[in-house]
């Protein structure tokens, strides 16, 4: 079915090709449905100032202020050598704090003409700091004229006491976004509802055109409130609909269920394990068996902390597969991981992972590798393997999915942190089994459950969330280089310690170092610069120049190698091989070592510009460290103020071990990111008022409410609404994302 053709108008006929270009290139709107659904980040009341004191560095922020002093200075400079420059210093204030505005040149006259103290108006620029001080340079603004000022459009067009704010760019300010948006607002009573009216009244909800009425125009707190619990019940449930249809489909499609034999390859590959297995090992591995013995193919999510055990589990659920007469591919995201993963299950499987040969068991199987930089031999000997069924177990990278890759019987796919894959390789691996293999999807960075029902919304959840017995704890400090350089040189000295110890450590940098076009470093200028400047300014910190620097310096004796993803992977290998049998001291590498590099005798982890990673990001990496029965430092050094958000992130980081509080922080953080993967999907947000969250409430009801109407009706025939907001919402890219979970 169409959209309504009201909104789906294009926006350049109703407000002009300019106005259209900009909002379709920097905000992805292009229809009057699409702004009627750009809603408000904020309001502000008039009469009620912003709280200047909190706005972020370097994002584009719209505030509401009245000018407190406004000084017209004259200067010389090269190009007014008279004494001819101007610049016009504005001082706004909102009661709690102050922020300086800057013109130059000649955009001096109309502000210097209109800004005058006492004066109130919005105004829009990037926040950066001077001196300092924070401050707007140029910005662009709006007055807010009194309302018994005859000419008081502004006021008309804002009309009530609510001013909203809009998500903006430096092309199209706020109150223009507004403008625009009082434009298309008739267009909203066209909107067809897509919640059923059964759901709508039950819960109390306004109908759709209301909700977007009081969404952008509304006179009271209360307006607002109603509004976005309208808009949030939207979302969360066209976004179950679409989960709910993929499950429902997958419901219906012919998987071989695979049983393991009672005396077979599980059973004496658990007789061989040196210990027990954790009571959530146990259970997770329950849960796979009983879905792996369905007519319908397993799609579930294995969700584990770092050295939780998840490849045990993992590894458990394939030899059954095999044990049934099927196949098992695991795909890993990297050569070096589908390498260390080909060593490890090696090694834990001995002489059963030697089927077929000589000394090894008659109940073995062959475990083969298979990656793209392998030679053509090897290769072609292991898609013979795979071909014949002689290897019931292949562990590889992307290469897998190459047409020329054959399989016997593929009955189960394994897929190792999830998010690294595109849609379409892990749709390319699923269309090689006879029927639809089982899917197991491997992830080490905690997902609340919320997200999990949100992004992996397809997928069933097992969470492995004890550590294994043995396992060290993992003690974490922030190092500020810049305002305590001496805690650095201690954190070279308890390198230094470990190495004598007979432990080895992590370097992680943010950086390779030998880009094409890189900048010269600022930090060899002879300017004297503020730490901020410094610490914003200059280029992340490399591997190559750290390595060099450890060598020379505070590292000197010891055997310091660098691990980057720009080596051939020969060289990769070679260098993990000789880390991991301790013969190299200290490794100094990018996040290549983030997923699955296991050495346990390595204890100390120092992360260089730790506030250029992301907090999950961090949490991954850091569990790299305590895998064997000493315990683990994790040193986060940054150059960064401590009042900045990025110091307050290592703390939250450095306070806790728990993954799942960590990713909370994470998402918390990330304001208006994307929780389906920007990235994946290329589309613009969609969540726009459902915090994932905060509503946890809503995205579980209406998990429960969409699975109810999609089991009545599959098709959507009885509700054409949410067919269309399917169509707007979840749109054909992204729905195939969702798809592959």
């Amino acid at each position: 079915m169409d959209l309504v053709p009201a909104l789906e108008e294009p926006l350049k006929k109703v407000l002009g090709p300019a106005t259209a270009k900009v909002m379709a290139e920097h905000l992805g709107l292009h229809s009057v449905g699409d702004l009627l659904h750009h809603y408000p980040r904020r309001y502000e009341e008039r009469g009620q100032l912003t709280h200047l004191a909190d706005l972020p560095m370097d994002e584009h922020v719209t505030v509401v202020a009245q000018v407190a002093d406004a000084r017209l200075h004259t200067f010389a400079s090269a190009k007014a050598p008279r004494g001819k420059g101007q610049r016009l210093e504005v001082t706004i204030t909102d009661g709690s704090g102050r922020l300086q505005l800057v013109f130059f040149g000649n955009g001096v006259h109309k502000p210097h003409k209109e800004l005058l103290p006492g004066t109130r108006a919005l105004f829009a620029g990037k926040v950066s700091l001077f001196n300092r001080r924070l401050q707007l340079a140029h910005p662009a603004y709006e007055l807010l004229r009194g309302a018994d000022d005859e000419a008081a459009e502004t006021v008309e067009s804002w009309a009530g006491a609510l001013i909203p704010l809009y998500p903006a760019t430096a092309k199209l300010e706020s109150w223009k976004i507004g403008k625009a948006i009082q434009t298309v607002l008739p267009s909203a009573q066209e909107a067809i509802d897509p919640l059923p009216q059964s759901l709508r009244e039950g819960r109390g909800l306004l109908p759709l055109p209301e909700a977007l009425l009081k969404i952008h125009r509304p006179h009271t707190k209360a307006d607002i409130a109603d509004a976005h619990a309208r808009l949030k019940w939207d979302e969360a449930f066209v976004l179950q609909v679409a989960l709910a249809r993929r499950r429902h489909a997958d419901a219906q499609l012919p998987a071989v269920p695979r049983k393991p034999a009672p005396d077979g390859l599980l059973s004496a590959f658990d007789d061989r394990l040196p210990f027990t297995l954790t009571d959530g090992q146990q259970k997770v591995s329950k849960e796979i068996f009983d879905d792996l013995a369905t007519d319908h193919p397993m799609h579930r999510l294995l969700q584990g902390e770092v050295g939780s055990g998840k490849t045990l589990v993992a590894l458990r659920a394939m030899l059954a597969v095999v044990d049934a007469g099927g196949q098992a591919a695991m795909l890993a995201p990297t050569e070096v991981l589908a390498q260390q993963h080909h060593r490890s299950i090696v090694e834990m499987m001995g002489e059963l992972a030697e089927g077929g040969m000589l000394g090894g068991s008659d109940q073995g199987t062959k475990v083969v590798l298979l990656t793209g930089s392998m030679g053509t031999a090897a290769r072609r000997q292991a898609m013979l393997d795979l071909v014949t069924g002689e290897a019931g177990i292949v562990i590889g990278t992307h290469a897998l999915i190459e047409d020329k890759v054959q399989f016997h019987d593929l009955g189960l796919v394994v897929v190792d942190e999830q998010h690294r894959f595109g849609v379409e390789q892990r749709d390319a691996l699923r269309g090689k089994g006879k029927q639809p293999p089982h899917l197991l999807v491997m992830t080490a960075t905690p997902i609340p459950r919320t997200v999990a029902m949100t992004v992996f919304g397809d997928l069933e959840t097992s969470v492995l969330d004890q550590l294994p017995a043995g396992r060290s704890p993992i003690a974490s400090h922030v190092v500020p280089a810049a305002d305590k350089p001496h805690f650095l040189t201690r954190a070279w000295e308890r390198v230094r310690e470990e190495v004598e110890n007979g432990h080895q450590a992590y370097v992680v940098c943010p950086r390779i170092g030998d880009d094409i076009d890189e900048p010269a470093d600022p930090r060899k200028s002879a300017k004297k610069k503020s730490p901020e400047d410094e610490a914003e300014k200059r280029p992340p910190l490399a591997v190559l120049d750290v390595a060099d620097q450890l060598k020379k310096g505070p590292l000197h004796g010891l055997r310091v190698e660098v691990l980057h993803g720009r080596m051939h992977p020969d060289d990769k290998d070679a260098v993990m091989r000789r880390f991991a049998a301790g013969e190299t001291h200290v490794l100094v590498a990018t996040t290549v070592i983030e997923v699955g590099v296991n050495v346990p005798n390595a204890t100390a982890m120092v992360i260089m510009d730790a506030d250029r990673f992301g907090v999950s990001q961090l949490h991954q990496l850091r569990g790299r460290v305590g895998r064997g029965s000493a315990p683990g430092l994790c040193l986060l050094v940054s150059e960064m103020p401590e009042a900045s958000p990025a110091r307050q992130r290592l703390n939250a980081v450095a306070s806790t071990l728990d993954g799942f509080e960590l990713s909370r922080i994470d998402l918390e953080q990330r304001r208006e990111g994307d929780v389906l993967g920007q990235a994946q999907s290329g589309a613009r947000t969609s969540l726009r008022v459902l915090a994932v969250i905060e509503d946890e409430e809503i995205i579980a009801e209406a998990r429960q409410e969409a699975t109810a109407v999609v089991e009545a009706d599959p098709e959507l025939t009885e509700l054409p609404g949410l067919l269309t907001a399917l169509d707007a919402l979840v749109d054909e890219e992204r729905e195939q994302y969702l798809e592959k979970g």
